[in-house]
């Protein structure tokens, strides 16, 4: 095997390790969604109260750069584990103690874990795989997302429905989260820079804040995850209260956005880029605007509200998992940092998703549909506007 045929080999192995502990994550991560009616019953607080800490965890996504900064100045490896870790405690918390309190601060820590693995992994690929190329490698771990709605996330309903909200779920998670951070310990290799290298915090904050076409796709990212969260916060109680559906059933159902994801991820690895980034983050975004005003009208039965919720994730991923190589490429010099930034911008989208979400509800699944196209319109404009294209 010659150098470079070794080389891509343990690349290749090391993206299959990153997606495996990133599908363990983004498990303990989305699970609130369609279980978010269950978690409230069981610590025995309303609904509100747990879509306060929903919204409280992307508050957390303000401190990001924080993280970015770390990860671009020393080790991608340890930045990656470290959140691994910080994941397992988080929701070893609740499995030790379940209760609301301990689910407030376990949603906050998970969080925070992925604050910090997410950055400093797609730096990592950024660092090592050609632009040319990128689309596909950051599209092989998107399929994380998919994996844990299509996968794990119907299994744990079915284990909540037996064991209870907490018994089970919680501790696997955690203790997954663990080996994957062995894992992770053993397959990536120590890569430290040298400090002269990479930028400090405000050195990498200046270079990013001095970059329109940075700045826009922050924007971007953040209208678009505004407009997803508008109607992810409250699909686990339309589908409740509109079709009767518990807890067994909110996990199959969820498989059908992990389908609708798997799609989208397959159809960015494939297209993205011979298609080219920016031209298929706008396809993405227009698509997303007509799955969400259609998301009213095919919900009228059980079997038309799937296809409604496929139709909206699948166009919403297809976006987001695009955007995400366009942006690895904007500022280079500060790559761990922008990319930390970009989630702060997805945390803060869906913040004000969580918080308007549930108060639209109230008048009416169509509120939210039309609130989640008009901030997709706005992305439109300014990624058509502002964002670069290659």
């Amino acid at each position: 095997m010659t150098t470079n045929q070794a080389r891509t080999a343990r690349l290749r192995d090391q993206i299959i390790a990153f997606t495996a502990t990133r599908t363990i994550i983004n498990t303990g991560h989305r699970m609130v969604y369609p279980f978010l009616p269950t978690f409230a019953r069981g610590v025995g607080v309303d609904l509100d109260a747990v879509a306060l800490a929903v919204t409280a965890r992307y508050g957390l996504g303000i401190i990001s750069p924080v993280f970015g900064s770390l990860a671009d100045r020393r080790w991608r490896r340890a930045a990656m584990i470290t959140g691994a870790l910080i994941f397992a405690a988080g929701l070893g918390l609740v499995a030790i103690w379940p209760s609301y309190p301990a689910l407030f601060v376990a949603l906050l820590l998970a969080t925070t874990g992925k604050f910090i693995y997410d950055p400093a992994m797609q730096a990592y690929i950024g660092d090592r795989v050609a632009y040319t190329q990128r689309g596909l490698a950051i599209a092989l771990t998107e399929f994380s997302w998919s994996g844990a709605f299509l996968l794990l996330i119907p299994i744990l309903g079915w284990l909540i429905d037996r064991t209870g909200w907490w018994a089970i779920p919680f501790p696997i998670l955690a203790v997954l989260s663990l080996l994957a951070a062995l894992l992770l310990w053993w397959i990536v290799p120590s890569d430290m820079p040298q400090p002269h290298e990479r930028p400090q915090l405000a050195q990498g904050i200046r270079l990013i804040m001095q970059h329109t076409p940075a700045l826009a796709g922050l924007a971007v990212g953040g209208l678009i995850s505004s407009s997803n969260e508008v109607i992810s916060i409250i699909f686990g109680e339309w589908l409740e209260d509109a079709f009767g559906l518990k807890v067994a059933a909110l996990g199959a159902a969820s498989a059908v956005i992990g389908i609708a994801e798997l799609t989208s991820e397959g159809a960015v690895a494939a297209f993205v880029d011979r298609l080219g980034k920016h031209r298929a983050v706008a396809l993405g975004i227009g698509g997303n605007m007509l799955a969400s005003l259609l998301l009213p009208v095919l919900g009228f039965n059980r079997a038309g509200a799937l296809v409604g919720l496929f139709l909206l994730y699948v166009t919403f991923e297809f976006a987001l998992v695009s955007l995400i190589p366009l942006m690895t490429e904007l500022t280079p010099d500060a790559r761990a940092t922008l990319m930390a930034g970009n989630v702060a911008a997805l945390s803060a989208g869906r913040m004000v998703g969580a918080l308007i979400g549930p108060p639209l509800f109230g008048l009416g699944l169509l509120a939210n549909s039309i609130t989640a196209a008009v901030l997709g319109g706005i992305a439109l404009v300014v990624l058509l506007r502002l964002v670069r294209q290659e």
